[in-house]
């Protein structure tokens, strides 16, 4: 049965430099000035998307992989996202848009303003995608935390930056001319918080939500990221298989961890990051497919280059043919970045590199399931299959935020998924909340 779903976009490089190493290129955007992200978030908004997220990281690298990760762009150079908001915000009018924050990066009081801030000027369309990134901490002069323990400083964070926007009640902001009484002091409350990893005395000086909190974005896909997720996201960023049974079974995880933290499973949205391949016909599906299916050592080693930044681990220093052992990766590399290296079968031992990144150089068709290469009609069959067998929520695709990405994704295949009644024709009125609610 065909129903409406959500659509967001991760902007997968961030905030660098947009279509490097491709044709889009040439067009000459400057990719440090804002028209190029205001251009795309516009085409965003006319494809009737719910938002975007734009993917950071703070650091350029551990001095060994600086060259690595800057060499091909792929980890570096990165401007600030939080900065970048407020120009794709003024270009649209209901577009959700959702920069990565660092929870140990900005301290929680300056945090909560700051979105405060960016919340009402934007009519309540920011969302706050929030990782906990502990390979960042030396540029901080903040002590390396494990991969857990990252979280538990990102909830105590959170929480505070909760307890600062809600130190207003909602009737305390009064701003009756007649009265000359703008707000009532005595609803205002202060506090004192001295956790584990922050101290911090409120009240906020901001006043208070109309249409609801900014809203939160997480992406970790490991059992601490799940439980985070579960008790505080509005938006789950799910990477995973994309099969009926492994979209079903990542979704109902998410949802039993709302319901363990004592929240409604439908508060929250697990939303699949998607790349499909759109192509003209059968035939040209056909070659694609075929050209794929036998790369180059180069060609695997362009492949690394992108998940060595990834991963923070230069692999590209390793033999394709030896046995690989997953031990390399720290405490401070993303359990699913390593799950996503490995792929469905999970973290295994006696697997080649040549073994692990083949399959990710070679394509399939979607009609077959084994891959996401169609047509625009192929694609949305499977993005309602998804939607019928598994209950899915919908999907984020992923790219650079240019317009030639957006349009060679999205220009075909949004009009067949609006012909269908799976894509938005219109906006409601609410800010970021209203465009994440139920149908």
């Amino acid at each position: 049965m065909t129903r409406l779903q959500h659509f967001g976009w991760f902007f997968a490089r961030g905030f660098g430099p947009q279509g490097w190493g491709h044709p889009s290129y040439e067009w000459n955007y400057d990719w440090t000035k804002p028209r190029l992200y205001q251009q795309a978030a516009r085409e965003l908004e006319q494809a009737g998307l719910d938002l975007v997220i734009i993917e950071d990281a703070l650091s350029i690298g551990f001095p060994e992989t600086i060259d690595l990760r800057v060499r091909e762009a792929y980890g570096g150079p990165k401007h600030d996202p939080l900065i970048l908001s407020p120009y794709l915000l003024d270009a649209t009018e209901h577009l959700g848009v959702a920069p990565t924050i660092n929870a140990g990066a900005y301290p929680p009081y300056v945090a909560a303003r700051q979105f405060a801030t960016l919340h009402h000027l934007s009519d309540h369309r920011l969302g706050i995608n929030v990782v906990t990134d502990v390979g960042s901490a030396r540029h901080l002069g903040l002590p390396p935390l494990a991969h857990d323990a990252a979280y538990d400083r990102a909830e105590e964070w959170l929480g505070v930056i909760r307890r600062l926007w809600h130190s207003w009640d909602d009737d305390a902001l009064i701003a009756d001319p007649r009265t000359r009484r703008y707000a009532d002091g005595s609803k205002i409350r202060a506090f004192e918080h001295e956790g584990e990893y922050f101290r911090v005395t409120g009240p906020l000086n901001a006043v208070p939500f109309t249409r609801g909190d900014p809203a939160i974005v997480s992406p970790g896909g490991s059992p601490r990221g799940i439980a985070f997720a579960g008790a505080h996201s509005d938006v789950q960023l799910a990477l995973a298989p994309l099969d009926a049974e492994s979209v079903r079974a990542y979704r109902q995880k998410v949802r039993q961890a709302a319901i363990d933290a004592g929240r409604d499973p439908d508060a929250i949205k697990v939303l699949f990051v998607f790349k499909p391949e759109i192509v003209a016909s059968d035939e040209e599906a056909d070659r694609v497919v075929e050209a794929s299916k036998h790369p180059t050592d180069a060609e695997l080693y362009r492949v690394l280059a992108g998940q060595s930044s990834d991963l923070e681990t230069d692999l590209n220093a390793l033999s394709l043919d030896e046995p690989f052992d997953a031990s390399i990766f720290g405490d401070h590399v993303s359990l699913g970045s390593i799950k996503g290296l490995f792929g469905k079968e999970g973290v295994r031992e006696g697997v080649t590199l040549r073994d692990l990144i083949t399959p990710k150089t070679v394509k399939g068709r979607i009609t077959d399931r084994a891959g996401f290469v169609g047509t625009a009609e192929q694609i949305a069959d499977f993005i309602e299959e998804l939607g019928d067998e598994a209950d899915n929520d919908g999907l984020i695709f992923s790219g650079d935020l240019h317009p030639v990405t957006l349009h060679r994704n999205l220009d075909e295949l949004v009009p067949v998924l609006r012909r269908r009644g799976v894509l938005r024709t219109e906006y409601g009125d609410g800010g970021i909340r209203a465009n994440l609610a139920d149908f």
